[in-house]
């Protein structure tokens, strides 16, 4: 059970209502977290402009969902690990690339990278070396690239912790955690 009021589209005005339209005309429907976060218009209006930004970006949607199924499994965040994987899936990774960046991994070298990187930031709450950026770099990310992981990480790791923390029901096909 939550531990948050679930907001709806149909029970606010204002800003808020435009923004979880904007929400419910992009995925069909209005995903609990985005009903969760609307309690605060101004934590709405960031997750979703961030989420708008981020996809819009140089490392493309596909990319952007495997780095976030790796930092939902570190995270133990089963509403991100079941949207992310649904959503990873409608940018064309296949259910075996899904997993394997479940677990940080990719048989792709540059999506090797980013998913290494992106763990280690969270693994390490940042505290990373030159060696880290470095092996990005030498697997084809600039520095614009790097910079757009890193959001990718914080976004994530900003809508884990109101899934786990609030307890929002998942509303995605449920993918299960890896055993740790």
């Amino acid at each position: 059970m939550t531990r948050i009021a679930l907001v709806s589209p149909a029970d606010t005005t204002g800003e808020r209502q435009q923004l979880l339209t904007q929400i419910q005309g992009a995925f069909g429907a209005t995903p609990n977290m985005f009903k969760a976060v609307a309690n605060s218009t101004a934590a709405l209006k960031s997750m979703w402009g961030s989420f708008g930004a981020l996809g819009g970006g140089v490392i493309g949607a596909k990319l952007g969902e495997q780095i976030a199924v790796a930092i939902a499994d570190r995270n133990e965040c089963d509403y991100c690990l079941a949207a992310h994987t649904a959503l990873g899936r409608k940018a064309g990774a296949s259910a075996e690339e899904m997993t394997a960046a479940q677990a940080g991994q990719s048989a792709d070298p540059k999506t090797a990278a980013a998913l290494r990187f992106a763990t280690a930031i969270v693994n390490n709450r940042a505290q990373i070396g030159d060696e880290d950026v470095a092996a990005l770099r030498q697997a084809g990310f600039d520095d614009e690239a790097i910079v757009e992981i890193m959001a990718h990480v914080a976004l994530n790791l900003f809508t884990n912790y109101v899934n786990v923390a609030l307890q929002v029901p998942v509303d995605f096909p449920s993918v299960k955690l890896r055993a740790k």
